[in-house]
């Protein structure tokens, strides 16, 4: 087991964001724990998060960055425009990138530009393939597929799949890091008492490519909030407003601390009351961790997860518009009016999370009890 090597063909960018990488590295990290050697085949698109995977402590095969790509290229396929080259060129310099790596026991593919064919195309490099996706939208060719999306069935996946891939649905196949783990009950006891609502964090991704956060944070500081309230703003390390936020939140009134880039994100919402997020990877965070959530939807497929989790109770779906400070304000005052909605919806969450799959899928793949 100690010999093991799995490789993630996985991308960031300003238009895919930071989530696909999040939970691959959720995996990897807890492939660690079991004594394998991973390594990331990763595009350097503008906004990629390749140095941070490699802090994390991997290497990474980085492949080159794209130019000249024709105008029409992907219209049919807007997420073939994520990959940024026909998928044969990425296969070629996937598999050339690899032979500095060895060969795999496990590909790991977690992108919405791929498919069967592609991964056809790289099956022999490696032992077994398994693919990471919350969107059957395509065909796939591999021994495991995990989705991790809350009330995700089977069928959603019927005439997609080759016949012996073993299908993983739902939210107890969510892959999340070990520092969430080590916070989860400290969370959960924090929020059984009926606390008023003193810290919320604002977490829009790692690119937030339309500067929402921006929005938010004005929203809340015309909301009315009591002056003990504490708004904590987070920024990823591929943002493009950092110098705009350092100057607006110097001019606010409110209390405001600014985080760039961190690294104890399990760490800053086990410590808030209310945290105001996207409705991708970082909702199963949230929940997780039983943190009542003000949820927006910032790209097209993370529509399905947000009703789904609204409908559950587990967080308050704010949709963007000219009157989003109203609305806001409304759920806001709400919250602070009424602390025990606050518990209740903590409830609601970390009842839909109760544990993370990733050290679980970790220790079929390798074997380990």
């Amino acid at each position: 087991m100690g010999g093991m090597k799995v490789a993630f063909r996985v991308d960031a960018s300003f238009e895919i964001g930071a989530g696909h990488v999040m939970r691959c590295l959720a995996f990897a990290d807890a492939l660690r724990v079991n004594g394998v050697t991973s390594c990331f085949v990763s595009r350097e698109h503008p906004g990629n998060l390749i140095e941070f995977v490699r802090l994390s402590g991997y290497e990474v095969l980085s492949l080159p960055a794209l130019s000249g790509i024709p105008p029409d290229f992907g219209r049919s396929d807007p997420y073939a425009q994520w990959l940024g080259l026909p998928w044969q060129e990425d296969a070629v310099q996937t598999l050339a990138a690899l032979t500095n790596f060895g060969t795999p026991q496990w590909l790991v593919v977690d992108h919405y530009a791929l498919d069967e064919r592609w991964e056809r195309e790289v099956r022999f490099c490696c032992r077994k393939l398994l693919v990471i996706d919350d969107f059957p939208n395509r065909r796939h060719h591999a021994q495991i597929l995990i989705d991790q999306t809350l009330g995700r069935r089977p069928t959603d996946y019927q005439g997609l799949l080759n016949s012996e891939c073993e299908l993983r649905c739902g939210v107890e196949n969510v892959l999340l890091r070990p520092e969430f783990e080590d916070w989860r009950e400290l969370s959960l006891r924090r929020r059984r008492s009926l606390a008023p609502l003193k810290r919320i964090l604002i977490s829009l991704g790692g690119v937030d490519k339309g500067n929402v956060s921006r929005e938010i944070l004005l929203a809340l500081t015309q909301s009315g909030l009591p002056a003990d309230v504490t708004l904590c703003l987070v920024l990823g390390e591929s943002s493009l407003w950092v110098t705009e936020t350092k100057q607006m939140v110097a001019r606010l009134q409110t209390k405001v601390e600014l985080k760039i880039a961190v690294t104890n994100m399990a760490e800053l919402l086990a410590g808030c009351d209310l945290a105001i997020g996207a409705a991708g990877t970082s909702a199963w965070e949230r929940c997780y961790l039983g943190v009542p959530a003000i949820m927006l939807v910032l790209a097209d497929n993370q529509s399905e997860i947000a009703a789904r989790l609204s409908s559950a109770g587990a967080a308050r779906l704010l949709s963007l518009g000219s009157d989003l400070p109203t609305r806001l304000a409304e759920i806001v005052q709400h919250f602070v009016a009424d602390p025990g909605s606050l518990r209740r919806m903590s409830e609601s969450a970390a009842a839909l999370v109760p544990k993370s799959g990733a050290g679980r899928l970790a220790r079929y793949i390798t074997g380990a009890p």
